[in-house]
């Protein structure tokens, strides 16, 4: 019997190593300025898978208007960030493993929230993105604002300034230039790309 709780507790770990994993990976990017002992594995509660989006709508509206940007691509991608689960406590967990990990419902990383606050919500702290989901939608729709910003007049590539912005939220600003000038997107910000068209109908829905 020791023998078979000891498997099953592995297991538990490594799936949640499996999930943390492939959170740090999914929104991997440079900050808009800057060059985002073991603790015991999170438990997972009700909430912990509950990532629909489509319930902050009206924030999404709010805090995309405020940013002077389009709210059906800040819904977009807290559909392409809802893939990893949420729960503060499970994130609070995963931090403690992982340092350098994103947090919030739009996975955020550290760098990329303090550049974004600067000159507008200085007086927050990025960890309380878990348990603020508005927060988390400020921050994202800034950041989108500080990408739109960097991007020039006219471009090469035949994207759309939209389809720039993710690519630019997932990559990086530096690879989202590269890609404006014809740069081809690589697996994973292709994959975020395609995931995006997926969710675009989905996300236009729910800012109506």
């Amino acid at each position: 019997m020791a023998r078979y709780a000891l498997a099953a507790a592995s297991a538990v770990v490594s799936a949640t190593l499996v999930v943390g994993v492939a959170g740090c990976g999914a929104f991997s990017r440079e900050p808009t300025q800057a060059p985002a002992s073991v603790a015991a594995s999170p438990s997972p509660s009700s909430t912990m898978f509950d990532n629909d989006p489509t319930r902050f709508g009206p924030d999404v509206v709010r805090y995309a208007a405020e940013a002077a940007i389009d709210p059906q691509l800040l819904m977009a991608i807290l559909y392409n960030e809802s893939y990893k689960p949420h729960d503060p406590e499970f994130q609070r967990s995963w931090l403690k493993l992982n340092p350098g990990a994103s947090l919030g419902i739009a996975n955020m990383h550290e760098a990329a929230f303090d550049d974004t606050k600067r000159g507008r919500f200085e007086d927050r702290d990025w960890l309380e993105l878990p348990d603020d989901p508005k927060l988390a939608i400020r921050a994202a729709a800034w950041y989108l604002h500080d990408l739109a910003a960097r991007l020039p007049a006219t471009w090469a590539a035949p994207y759309t300034k939209d389809e720039l912005l993710a690519l630019g939220y997932n990559a990086g600003p530096s690879s989202m230039l590269e890609f404006a000038d014809g740069a081809q997107p690589g697996p994973v910000a292709q994959a975020y790309l395609d995931k995006l068209h997926d969710n675009w109908a989905n996300a236009a829905a729910a800012v109506k």
